[in-house]
């Protein structure tokens, strides 16, 4: 095998992981869009708080901490396993809302941690963004409001 071979089956192989993946979560639509691109963001702006402004909450320095980043991405995934249990209610109960439910209220926490990290990092944001944001989370939770602990 060629270079060029192996680096296009390795390609085509991460391609058929990742179709899989997206499609155990109800398919790559926007709302799934919005939910890994907030939680990308959201994870990349905590590491930016902790390694540049060491302002982090999530280590006692404030600094970069391994085990806190391994926590953060271990929460992503179980917010994605959140996420294919809609899917598979959904299914289950022949309906079309709870993977979106669960999906805007964790878009929701991903988007308002996001402008938490932001302001930590001394950008503005309009107020509008949080709103909305907030109104997502709402709009998932059926208008509930329950703190989560990061």
């Amino acid at each position: 095998m060629t270079a060029t071979e192996i680096k296009n089956s390795v390609l085509a192989a991460l391609a058929a992981v990742g179709a899989a993946a997206a499609n155990s979560l109800g398919g790559w639509d926007a709302l799934l869009e919005l939910l890994v691109a907030l939680m990308a963001a959201d994870y990349l702006t905590g590491m930016v708080v902790a390694a540049v402004f060491k302002r982090s909450s999530k280590s006692d320095s404030g600094a970069l901490d391994s085990r806190a980043g391994f926590l953060g991405i271990t929460r992503k995934c179980a917010v994605l396993v959140l996420v294919y249990i809609a899917v598979l209610l959904d299914a289950a109960a022949d309906t079309h809302y709870i993977r979106s439910a669960v999906v805007l209220f964790f878009a929701g926490n991903e988007g308002l941690s996001l402008l938490e990290n932001l302001g930590l990092m001394g950008v503005p944001y309009p107020r509008f963004m949080r709103d909305m944001l907030q109104a997502l989370r709402d709009k998932g939770d059926g208008g509930e409001h329950h703190e989560q602990s990061s």
